[in-house]
């Protein structure tokens, strides 16, 4: 059946309340109403899967834990459940002092008397009683006269007086009293307010402060404008006699999706109290929120007196609970709430924190509050247990400010400008390719590949070490700069850079001279791999604390001649020392302009010329064969070795020789010529009697061939290496001790590798080194261990 194109011929409007003189629009919020939790009651029941006794357990204690001080637990007469539930509060001694317990009962003598049975023993306890009284149900549900009406409120009322006067003669309980009109703002006002001065007046009790009787003013049903509801509060309060010994409270539902405004403007028309649900639970469209109730008067400045500290428990809680999730939009709660994907928000929410920062240092040192104000954000995220990682989020829709910022919370790297537009584009790119959103790892692991930023995400070029020596005083020493801008026209001053750099895997020394370290970095590249670039715009900051400080450099990096318009390639370093975080930027920058592009070979057919060639020739030559990286004790022996060549040794014909004085065969296992290899090993934990876990020793058992003799071998140590150390000096009755042990990774993935290295000495002071390979990295300790002891 279509929507109707007159409605009218369906469906009659509200009819408003003529006031001509009313007062709650001219009033403002200033203070948090009474708050009553019915999660456990009308949320309860509107559930497809009623919560079990531990999930009402648990959700009483979160309303607890966040403040709620008045709790409706139960509609306690309609199951054994129910009853069983309240009882076990109150006798297991789970209600704090300061909370009100309430229970819910129609008016019929046999459930009320039930009802104040379930609360015998509690402190503190508020009977809630309702019958409905709009010409609906009185007319259709109960075809009761408005004298009927009247007249069962009343006898039921005189019922609960007497029996929770017994009740509190004989189990000491304080008792409040709450009747609830159903159906209030389908009810005709006047009779409204006349069936509630007939119940105060058969309560006969109703005083001023904690002796008030509770008056519910339910929207049962939301049938018209929030205003009207306000309209309905501000009479009701004007014709209700004794208004100071009245609580009113509300009860609003969410039919029109206008609970909270319909709430907020009850509160300015009189309203004291507030009923409703975390979340807004409840039947149909649901109760009003009580979060968003409690932290849009939060946002005002004013306690709510509820406790949403870390809004994400309560979420977590309550789901569990309901079996029902939070709408990813839902006010405050909602995973978007805080979240923006547009380019121009995400712009205008990066510059107001920026400039937040420097508003509340300068109220800090003022002595002033230090007020939030940001675009898009009216409460702080964090005061709520959320962090700020989720503000910004990207898709295709975002804008290189929220990018920037992204990079600048998760990294704290603060892009200059023109590098946000540069990295912008690759992730346009990336999130055009893929058409989904894009994660903050999705955008920091874009960034470090780009521009080849961390030590997992090296370029071809990469720096090793370097010196920085100033050519203008020749006396002066050579040292790291330590200079605050590298390239600032103050610092043109003339360098010399002397360093190592990696060049796709091999280490090779480079030499430049140039005004600063830059330039002179940049003179070496040109120098030893026909790299030509010049800078176009540097910048720096520091970022991180105390000792913990490091710089932050960019470098856009041009051909020279370029045109102003033609981007160049940027990069970016960072490092404790600046003159080291400059330098990194630039290769950073000059990785992004190689691509792949060949580079000039590195040149050893000369091989190592004793008594010209250094060490760093004979790392290179290990490095490239063996992706050996050696200790460099190891490496200077190695090389001592070698100077004792008469003739020049090629590059291959060295790596034969380490091979073969270390033991070391291709595969990386120990070679045939070897003393002593391993062949099988299995290593346990010992405990012996009287020690504890801390004490604990390792056992090595394996086979390990002698000469080319296959024994079988025990012994025990702290660890994997002297426990074979022991077993070994089992074998020879001699002494070994670790003099130097060090390890690192070959390759990467599945194939990725350990080396270790290990210097064994004797008794005697007689020292030999050992290498060792395997996937295992006990493993190559352990043949590290062999061929060092067959060198001795």
């Amino acid at each position: 059946m279509p929507m109707l194109k007159d409605p009218s011929q369906k469906y009659q409007p509200y009819t408003p309340l003529n006031i001509p003189d009313r007062q709650w629009p001219s009033k403002t919020l200033t203070k948090a109403p009474i708050w009553l939790s019915t999660d456990l009651r009308d949320g309860n029941q509107a559930l497809a899967n009623p919560m079990s006794i531990p999930q009402k357990t648990l959700f009483f204690k979160q309303l607890v834990a966040c403040g709620v001080k008045e709790i409706e637990v139960a509609y306690p007469a309609a199951s054994d459940t129910d009853f069983g539930f309240v009882r076990g509060l109150i006798e297991q001694k789970m209600v704090p002092d300061d909370v009100w317990l309430q229970v819910l009962t129609p008016a019929r003598a046999d459930l009320i008397k039930r009802t104040v049975d379930s609360v015998a023993g509690s402190k503190h306890a508020i009977i809630h009683m309702y019958n409905a009284t709009s010409p609906l149900f009185r007319d259709v549900v109960f075809r009761n006269s408005k004298e009927e009406t009247i007249a069962l409120a009343v006898e039921h009322t005189k019922l609960i007086r007497q029996l929770t006067e017994e009740c509190t003669a004989k189990h000491g309980t304080v008792f409040k009293y709450e009747y609830s009109p159903e159906t209030f703002t389908q009810t005709e006002l006047e009779f409204a307010v006349e069936v509630c001065e007939a119940v105060k007046k058969a309560w006969g009790k109703a005083g001023t402060g904690e002796d008030r009787i509770i008056f519910n003013l339910p929207a049962t049903v939301e049938i018209a404008t929030p205003n009207h509801y306000a309209d309905q509060i501000e009479m009701f309060c004007r014709l209700i006699t004794e208004r100071e010994k009245i609580i009113v409270s509300l009860h609003p539902h969410n039919d029109r999706g206008t609970g909270t405004a319909a709430t907020e403007l009850g509160q300015l028309a009189g309203g004291d109290r507030v009923e409703g649900c975390l979340f807004g639970n409840g039947e149909r469209t649901g109760n009003v929120d009580l979060v968003t109730l409690g932290l849009n008067l939060y946002s005002q400045g004013i306690a709510p007196n509820l406790d949403f500290s870390d809004l994400y428990s309560v979420i977590e809680t309550v789901t569990q609970c309901n079996d029902l999730p939070v709408h990813p939009r839902h006010p405050y709660a909602g995973e978007l709430v805080f979240t923006a994907f547009s380019g121009s928000h995400q712009d205008a929410i990066k510059k107001g924190f920026e400039q937040q920062k420097r508003r509340h240092a300068l109220d800090a040192q003022a002595d002033q509050p230090q007020y939030w104000s940001m675009p898009y954000l009216p409460v702080d995220p964090a005061d709520l247990g959320c962090n700020y990682e989720a503000i910004i989020r990207v898709n295709s829709q975002s804008g290189k400010g929220g990018i920037a910022y992204i990079v600048r919370q998760a990294l704290q790297l603060d892009l200059p400008r023109r590098m946000q537009v540069a990295f912008y584009q690759v992730i346009q790119g990336i999130s055009d390719t893929t058409g989904k959103e894009m994660t903050t790892e999705d955008i920091t692991t874009a960034f470090k590949k780009s521009y080849h930023y961390g030590h997992r995400h090296e370029g071809r070029l990469a720096l090793h070490s370097f010196t920085i020596a100033d050519t203008s005083r020749p006396s002066s020493p050579t040292g790291v700069s330590r200079s605050s801008s590298p390239s600032s026209p103050s610092h043109e001053i003339p360098r010399k850079f002397e360093g190592k750099v990696s060049v796709d895997g091999i280490i090779r020394e480079i030499r430049g001279q140039g005004n600063g370290p830059l330039s002179a970095l940049l003179d070496a590249l040109k120098t030893y791999l026909d790299v030509h670039l010049e800078i176009r715009e540097y910048s720096e900051h520091s970022f991180g604390e105390g000792t913990e400080v490091k710089a932050g450099s960019y470098v856009e990096l041009v051909e020279p001649g370029t045109a102003k318009g033609v981007a160049g390639a940027w990069g970016v370093g960072a490092d404790s020392d600046i003159a080291a975080s400059g330098l990194r930027a630039v290769l950073s920058a000059v990785n992004s302009f190689l691509g792949d592009k060949s580079l000039p070979a590195f040149d050893t057919s000369s091989g190592f010329i004793p008594g010209k060639s250094g060490s760093t020739a004979v790392a290179v030559a290990i490095r490239q064969t063996m992706q050996l990286e050696l200790p460099r004790r190891l490496l200077m022996e190695f090389t001592g070795d070698l100077s004792a060549e008469k003739d020049s040794v090629r590059f291959d014909v060295l790596a034969q020789m380490f091979k073969r004085k270390y033991h070391f065969d291709d595969d990386g296992q120990l070679s045939s010529g070897a003393k002593y290899t391993l062949v099988s090993f299995n290593l346990t934990n010992i405990c012996p009697e009287g020690t504890t876990g801390q004490d604990s020793r390792r056992r090595f058992e394996g086979d390990i061939k002698v000469d080319g003799v296959v024994k079988h071998v025990v012994g025990e140590g702290n660890g994997p290496l002297s426990s074979l150390i022991g077993a070994l000096e089992e074998q020879t009755k001699s002494t070994y001790t670790i003099k130097d042990y060090t390890q690192h990774s070959i390759g990467e993935g599945s194939s990725v590798k350990a080396a270790s290295y290990v210097e064994l000495i004797t008794a005697g002071g007689k020292t030999a080194w050992g290498v060792g390979t395997d996937e295992d990295i006990t493993g190559s300790g352990l043949r590290a261990v062999l061929s060092a002891a067959s060198g001795l």
